[in-house]
């Protein structure tokens, strides 16, 4: 499996990627390419024990309107539209860092983020000719954010995003970071790739993008978020989100800079926390940002497009991230939106993003 890297930025600086926090403007972010490559690991093999339920909460079958219902959206959240969904089980909080803890000591898996760059499969998806990095720059490491000293123009994310060494779910800000004493926060740092091995392994699966908007809606009715209509900064701190000026100031008015731990916030109706900030959550579907336009789009349980493609980066497929991150803020990614949709390559792993499981069984 290829992991993606800003290390590329500077050696295709042409190249265009609208990352999984990106502005609300249609400015596109000049990040260097994020390559996706098929993983051929083996997934780990299911637990044994029966999924018991615990820490899930039953979502209802249901009708609801998917998608933008006012004109803040981007223009992949148009029209909008009826889905219908069977009920299911959903975690209440994202998946933990003690969680994924128990997963990796239980089968002995390595994350995107823990393996060194192939450069002969890396090659084959940027353009013919590149030449191959220094060695120094194929090495296991991550995405990671770093604030920046003051304002600076919102059209360029590699200003805030470092590619670091040993940067991992472990090591979530690199080397000297560590995960001692957080297993209540959100585990980051994991591709798509990652999670969806977890969930298989816990018996579970990801969300497809209608199951996870669905239930963050929570049964309220054309409200822009998951608590209703009251602004975020309105009233007491609903969700882990930047505030102040991206992004170099934040207030930290909601209580982190960064990470919070899962439930420092109020529950959605129906007891889910956390589906808006804190981390991006992985969903099952491929992207496509005409999907919702497209005349077969099944609204009966829908499953999301057969493949993907984004006009931004064609040749590289993605996968649906929903719930934004702490990063959010309304000049630059305002995803805390429950009608927001992002999207980023399979093998991308980042400081926040993260993914939550749900169940039929």
């Amino acid at each position: 499996m290829q992991k993606p890297f800003l290390l590329l930025l500077f050696m295709v600086p042409a190249l265009v990627y609208y990352g999984p926090s990106v502005p609300v403007s249609p400015a596109p972010i000049k990040q260097g390419r994020l390559t996706v490559i098929a993983c051929a690991t083996p997934l780990p093999q299911p637990r044994q024990q029966k999924n018991t339920h615990n820490g899930m909460v039953w979502i209802p079958a249901g009708v609801f309107t998917m998608g933008n219902t006012n004109n803040d959206g981007r223009p992949d959240e148009y029209p909008e539209h009826k889905v219908q969904l069977n009920g299911f089980w959903m975690d209440a909080t994202e998946v933990t860092n003690a969680q994924f803890t128990a997963f990796v000591k239980a089968t002995g898996y390595i994350t995107t983020a823990e393996k060194k760059p192939d450069w002969e499969l890396l090659k084959t998806q940027v353009p013919a000719g590149t030449p191959k990095p220094h060695d120094s720059l194929l090495i296991a490491a991550s995405l990671v954010f770093k604030s920046c000293a003051e304002a600076i123009p919102l059209n360029d994310a590699s200003q805030w995003w470092s590619w670091t060494k040993d940067a991992s779910w472990q090591h979530p800000e690199g080397t000297n970071s560590s995960i001692a004493g957080k297993d209540n926060y959100p585990v980051v740092q994991v591709s798509w790739d990652d999670a969806n091995a977890y969930a298989k392994w816990a018996g579970k699966r990801l969300p497809t993008e209608a199951e996870w908007e669905y239930a963050a809606r929570g049964g309220l009715i054309n409200q822009p978020y998951s608590w209703g209509a009251v602004a975020i900064e309105d009233g007491k701190p609903k969700a882990n989100t930047w505030q102040g000026q991206f992004p170099y100031n934040n207030t930290v008015w909601d209580g982190f800079a960064r990470l919070a731990p899962v439930q420092s916030y109020s529950a959605n109706n129906w007891g889910l926390y956390d589906m808006a900030g804190n981390v991006w959550e992985w969903c099952s579907d491929w992207y496509r940002g005409d999907y919702y336009q497209q005349k077969n789009n099944n609204t009966n349980n829908p499953q999301g497009p057969a493949s993907s493609y984004d006009a931004a980066e064609p040749t590289v497929p993605k996968r649906v991230v929903r719930g934004g991150s702490f990063l959010c803020h309304a000049s630059y990614c305002a995803s805390y939106r429950v009608a927001a949709r992002m999207k980023t390559a399979p093998d991308t792993g980042l400081e926040h993003t993260g993914f939550r499981c749900v169940s039929n069984k």
